[in-house]
């Protein structure tokens, strides 16, 4: 071998060792890339769960409750109406005075009311409204306690905190290490969470006004943009002509995925409210909003799906005489459905996680009832975690938690099932 060859064989190898190398390292860094991705999303996903966990649980107090009909301001031969309208605030202050008879003053026992939750006073109605014959009874009852109070028999709220700077005073933390060495605390599961209504009280707000109006919406939203975006998919992908026309709309078709959803918002608020007046904070127009917003992203994947259908089904299905629409409906769109419902599923989830839009269309209210229909003012879950988490009592910041929980289970359920009837429909 001469001396030129043999220097270019080390040259070769030379370069080859760097390419090699430099392969190498890109590999680590996309190995970094994926495990800082991971590390990323645990962080995240761990302090959502720390700090929503607690929300599904809540703290009760025994409290021994004697119905004085005097107190309540009734008698055992009042009506129904004059039950239920009874000073049941007052019976549940007076078994807490009976509880701590050493407290005095007007100061502190107003401290020692806020052990008790709002919803302590509608219990003891519910048991009088029941069993009428409670009147001049006394039974241990187990009463909601604070969520002020429940986050000290958490945990949350601990004395290394200066008092000053905790609404748990030590004096509530005195009373409440004196009911859990009496055995008077309990922690139940909280049904209230889901079963009930927005509230101004961070132990009573449930989620379930959030989750009709959530169901409500995306029905509207699906109706409207499923077989709108399918069909503009199909007219576009088989039957248009190729034209300036068709170009000009398929470029407007893709810029609008990339609009803001909030745009979306102010155009659901010009039109559909101030100009057609349509009902304010309403599934309807929610549902209207979000599927402009989704039929983009409906219409592209759709048209993806149509075109990944192979030719020969459609020349097979001409050759034995099918015309062009039995082509398309009887032969593409079947074996094109498991990229459609999964573009469209993948679509719905996103108009499900959205509150930009539905904020600029009212659906920001304070709503604690739950919504009957299409037309009654209501809120989504996005919405209501967006406005527990511009609450600065603590209990709401667990609660703001807990409902981005439920989302982000909603949203893997609903991507889950986008694969399952991609496998389904793929192997029929």
């Amino acid at each position: 071998m001469s001396k030129g060859s043999f220097k270019n064989t080390e040259l070769i190898e030379a370069s080859l060792k760097k390419r090699y190398a430099k392969e190498k390292r890109f590999q680590w860094y996309g190995r970094l890339a994926v495990m800082l991705g991971f590390v990323f999303l645990f962080i995240l996903l761990f302090d959502i769960v720390s700090k929503g966990t607690p929300a599904f649980t809540q703290k009760y107090l025994l409290v021994p409750v004697h119905f004085d009909a005097e107190v309540i301001d009734v008698s055992s031969s009042s009506t129904a109406q004059e039950l239920r309208a009874g000073d049941y605030a007052g019976l549940a202050k007076k078994s807490m005075r009976e509880l701590f008879p050493e407290v005095s003053g007007r100061k502190e026992k107003r401290q020692l009311y806020r052990l008790l939750s709002l919803g302590a006073e509608y219990q003891l109605q519910d048991m009088v409204m029941a069993e009428p014959s409670l009147l001049g009874e006394s039974r241990e009852v187990w009463l909601l306690a604070h969520s002020q109070a429940a986050s000290y028999l958490k945990g949350q709220v601990t004395r290394d905190v200066p008092e000053e700077e905790r609404r748990v005073k030590d004096l509530h933390m005195d009373w409440l290490d004196s009911l859990q060495q009496d055995d008077r605390t309990e922690t139940r599961f909280n049904w209230m969470f889901f079963t009930e209504g927005d509230s101004r009280e961070p132990e009573l707000a449930g989620i379930r006004a959030a989750l009709h109006g959530s169901f409500f919406t995306l029905i509207v939203t699906f109706l409207l943009a499923f077989p709108i975006g399918v069909f503009a998919a199909v007219y576009l992908e088989e039957f248009a002509p190729r034209n300036r026309i068709t170009d000009l709309i398929e470029i407007n078709i893709n810029n609008l995925a990339a609009v803001p959803s909030i745009v979306f918002g102010l155009l659901g608020l010009a039109v559909f409210i101030n100009f057609f007046e349509l009902p304010r904070s309403a599934p309807l127009v929610g549902g209207i909003v979000l599927s402009l917003m989704t039929l983009p992203t409906i219409i592209i994947t759709s048209r993806a799906a149509i075109q990944a259908v192979s030719p020969s089904i459609r020349e097979a299905a001409m050759g034995v005489g099918a015309s062009k629409l039995q082509t398309v409906f009887h032969h593409v769109l079947p074996v094109a459905m498991p990229g459609i419902l999964t573009g469209s599923i993948i679509g719905m989830a996103q108009a499900l996680g959205e509150s930009a839009p539905l904020l600029m269309i009212g659906m920001v209210a304070f709503i604690m009832d739950v919504p009957g229909g299409v037309t009654d003012p209501s809120t989504v879950l996005p919405v209501q975690v967006f406005l527990w988490a511009d609450s600065p009592e603590r209990g709401f910041t667990e609660k703001t938690s807990a409902a981005i929980m439920v989302l982000m289970g909603f949203l893997i359920v609903m991507n889950a099932f986008a694969i399952y009837l991609r496998k389904r429909f793929e192997l029929k």
